[in-house]
């Protein structure tokens, strides 16, 4: 099971600390392949109980270093340097292979422990100026929602902070479980608008209203030939409304919502079965596994092999 730790700054924000916890604090191991979910806790300066997450497992600063992942949620007081010993608990765990991230202004924190030195990051727009300014060996990207360095990843500001919390989930436990967790949180799965970011999963309709009928009947065919007028006849509209009704609640028109459900569908099938690449193809709609190896490479940045190497259940 992985270990988290959330690593409390001097002055943390409620609503990064409340969206850390409740993505990666609150076990659904059901949602996951392999069983598993994360194992958080708390990280305080004496390890005392912190009042915004009253009975969860809360330790000091010195556990950081032994854990597999440490996120550091946004702090209010940029003025104020971060507590020095907050800081070396950083340093250590990264030199000890701790996977960092931090949540919007968490950043300055990881920047002051002179971790993101050298390295792409992000952080609220409102700061990414004076975040450049104050540490100028940061590459600081203000137009992204996070960057995924490898062991470090920051996020942008404030509900960016779910976009990175849950693809840490796809990262660790692999796409169902990230998608699964989307749509219990009623949030999109993926919002597109980060050139690191590992994968680009489906969206998810914003509401059960809607669109969603069609969504769920053409999410059960998937392995037949769907066109956009089969969706645009089953939802009882043109073409034209169609591409309009989807932007606006799925944040997609109708063929890349085809496609991006199409790289999901075989993603779960390289996951949770045996088949093989061509089946899964077949399986997903994308015809032949030549077809499947260049749109799946393209989406998720390696083959479908790699990909089942890495999240294979079993």
């Amino acid at each position: 099971m992985p270990r988290i730790a959330l690593a409390m700054p001097e002055f943390p924000m409620l609503y990064e600390v409340a969206i850390a916890s409740e993505i990666l604090g609150v076990d659904r191991s059901d949602l996951s392949p392999t069983g598993e979910w994360y194992d958080l806790v708390v990280c305080t300066v004496d390890g005392a109980e912190h009042p915004w997450l009253p009975g969860l497992p809360t330790a000091s600063y010195a556990e950081i270093a032994r854990v597999d992942t440490v996120v550091v949620p946004s702090t209010d007081d940029l003025d104020v340097d971060p507590r020095s010993d907050l800081v070396l608990a950083l340093r250590d765990a990264h030199r000890r292979g701790v996977r960092v991230a931090s949540l919007c202004t968490g950043a300055f924190v990881l920047a002051a422990a002179g971790l993101l030195d050298g390295r792409p990051a992000t952080t609220h727009w409102m700061h990414a100026d004076d975040l450049a300014r104050r540490y100028p060996e940061i590459d600081v990207r203000a137009d992204v929602l996070y960057v995924d360095d490898g062991d470090v990843l920051t996020s942008a500001g404030k509900t960016a902070a779910v976009d990175l919390c849950i693809h840490l989930v796809r990262r660790d436990l692999g796409a169902s479980a990230a998608n699964g967790i989307a749509r219990q949180l009623v949030v999109p799965a993926h919002r597109k608008g980060g050139q690191a970011q590992f994968i680009t999963p489906p969206a998810e309709p914003r509401s059960p209203d809607g669109l969603a009928p069609t969504l769920e009947w053409a999410h059960a065919r998937l392995d037949q030939a769907l066109t956009v007028r089969d969706l645009a006849g089953h939802a009882g509209l043109s073409t034209r409304q169609l591409a309009r009704r989807m932007q606006s609640e799925v944040q997609a028109g109708p063929l890349d919502w085809l496609h991006q459900q199409r790289i999901a569908r075989a993603q779960e099938l390289l996951e949770r079965t045996d088949a093989s690449v061509e089946q899964v193809a077949a399986g997903c709609g994308m015809g032949t596994a030549a077809t499947l190896r260049r749109h799946f490479h393209r989406a998720v940045g390696v083959t479908p092999t790699a990909y089942r190497a890495t999240f294979r259940v079993g």
